[in-house]
Order: C-alpha cells, then structure tokens, then sequence
C-alpha cells in the first residue's frame, strides 16, 4: 500500500504553544512523525516521497497573499527588534473585513488566528511539502492505487483559506479534496479529529460540490469553540453540504460508532465518488487533549465501518499527539479500512 511522506516535514518544529494563559511546550513535536510511520508501516504500507505539483494545487485551497505571507513572514520577523524566535500574533482584526496592514505585526495578526500556530524558520518548508504529500495522494487514488495514506505534518484542518490556526497552516485535506475534485471525481471530506475542522468548513461553507462532515467534540467548551455547532450546515450554494456531528467530551466507542452512522448515510446521499478521511487520531482515550475516549478496538471498527462505504478513499493525517498508544491506533485503524485486521 502507498504512503506518502516528504523528509522536509521535518524541518517544522514548533517550540511554544499558549493555553489558557500559559506558555506551554508545543504537543504538535517532530516525534509525531516517528510513530505515526511506525504505525502505517505495521499496517503494510511503504512510504515513498511526493513529487513537486508546483503551487497550483495549493493555490486552489488558498489565497496568493496568505502564501506569500507563509513564505516570507518568518525572515520578515527577524528584522524586528527585540522579536522571539517563533511568529506568534498579539493582535487580531475584529473581522476580516478590516483593513489590511503592511507591517510583519499585522499581518501576522490578520493570518494566525490564535496562539497555537507559531511560524518558525522551517514552517514554510514542512507546510509546503504536507500538501503536496496530500496532492500525491489523492493523485495516487486517480491512479487507482487502494487507499493512500498521506503522513502530512504539520496537520491542516484548522487552516481556512487565508488564515492559519489549532498547529495548522495548510489545509491538506482540502487540497486532496480540490485535486479530486479537478479529476472529475465528486468527493466528501469526512474529518474524525477529536476537534472540529473548522477551517475545512470555511473553506467549502458556500459550496455545494464538496460534502464537509466532522464528528468532534462539542465545541461548547473545547477548541475551537466557534465553529463545529450542528446547526452550521453551510449557506447559499452550500447549504446542507455541511454536517456537524458535536459529541460529549468522553464519548466512547459506541456511542461514537452509533454517531459515525449519521455521517455515513450522508455521504451516501450526496453520491460520492472519492472520499478524503481527515484522520485525527486525538479522539484516542490516550490522547493528552482528553476530549473524546475512544480505544484502539474502537479506531480498528471505525476503519471497518468507513470500508463499508466501498469508496475510493485516501487517508490523510491530521491530529494525533504524543501517546505510547498513537502509533498502535493508527495500525489498527488502517488494518480495519483494508480489512486485514
């Protein structure tokens, strides 16, 4: 089975992470990367490196002015006096719509939405080469090859078109979407990450050719806290194009299995042809974010009942942190999709 992985996903490595007014070590470590290929080759897979699509399949996800502040903002920043190592906003706009601004400090503010997304020196590169893993991937099930799983680190999910934010800064899953879609295929993004994929919601919010559907914690009271309510269900030309499945914090395996059941009849009736699983593995009752408690029997059924769409479906990383549980989960989740478990 083909995985996809560039040796430049290495380069990002995020030192800070601000929660409830702390400064914290970043949980979104280089070591990820270790364990999750770990986790896939036990499941049969071999990791080969992507080839370089260009920035036109980026592109089709995000805005030339956010790219171009992702590549540029980091030596930007190091010409301020007195700045830390990592890009991190200390000022936000009150709604997109404001104003635009040429200093490194504002625009910093207008693309990071929170504190949990720090730039740093190889951000740009490991970004870069994250989606064009997932663009190898979802060219990869063009091809014809059986259920691609892209390693793509840093994650993506919570990265609207012009805004990075929650680890993420390029919208992986959206762009293996968007590169299926120019296929000619009709395809859904089904995003099981214990927090919801608000970024791949704003994305396709006013559309209708693409299904969004994100089983999460509720965000009543768990990041991202404004978006991933049920009733968001897109608008104009999206609307009913956008499922929201919020769950209790601890929700466990059949409680989560029952809900997951929603989300599969809905891809049914929206006549996919590819699917894009957005795969976080943070749901895990092992996970530091404790938000949902699903086990390793539970990630194993969760492969199988995805399966059981028969759908032409690519497998793209998202969360997942560090756990002596978070590769397991992966094999066993992926050895329930091939059914080799």
């Amino acid at each position: 089975m083909r995985a996809f992985f560039d040796d430049r996903q290495w380069a990002h490595d995020p030192k800070h992470f601000m929660a409830n007014g702390a400064l914290l070590p970043n949980p979104e470590q280089p070591e990820r990367i270790n364990r999750l290929k770990a986790g896939a080759e036990a499941a049969g897979y071999s990791f080969e490196p992507p080839q370089d699509a260009g920035m036109g399949p980026i592109a089709t996800v995000h805005t030339a002015e956010y790219l171009a502040f992702l590549k540029n903002i980091y030596t930007r920043w190091q010409r301020i006096e007195g700045a830390g190592e990592e890009v991190i906003p200390n000022i936000h706009p009150a709604r997109r719509t404001d104003s635009y601004p040429k200093s490194a400090v504002g625009q910093a503010g207008f693309h990071q939405a929170d504190t949990a997304c720090p730039i740093a020196e190889g951000t740009w590169e490991a970004a870069y080469w994250a989606a064009q893993s997932a663009v190898a991937g979802a060219d990869a099930l063009v091809a014809g090859a059986g259920a691609p799983y892209v390693l793509s680190r840093p994650p993506g999910h919570h990265a609207f078109c012009d805004l990075a934010g929650g680890f993420c800064f390029m919208n992986n899953s959206a762009i293996a979407a968007e590169r299926l879609l120019a296929a000619g295929h009709r395809p859904a993004i089904l995003d099981v990450d214990v927090h919801h994929g608000n970024g791949t919601q704003g994305i396709f919010y006013d559309r209708g050719d693409v299904l969004t559907i994100s089983l999460h914690a509720d965000p009543v009271r768990f990041y991202p806290f404004f978006w991933g309510h049920a009733h968001e269900r897109g608008a104009s030309a999206g609307l009913g194009a956008n499922l929201n499945i919020p769950l209790p914090r601890g929700t466990g395996d059949e409680a989560y299995l029952n809900a997951l059941g929603s989300a599969l009849e809905r891809i049914e009736a929206f006549g996919c042809t590819a699917l894009v699983v957005a795969l976080g593995l943070d749901a895990s009752i092992d996970d530091p974010f404790q938000g949902l408690a699903i086990t390793p029997d539970g990630f194993e059924r969760l492969g199988v009942a995805i399966s059981e769409l028969e759908l032409p479906t690519v497998y793209v990383q998202e969360g997942g942190y560090l756990s002596d549980a978070l590769g397991g989960n992966l094999t066993r989740f992926l050895k329930g999709a091939l059914g080799t478990s």
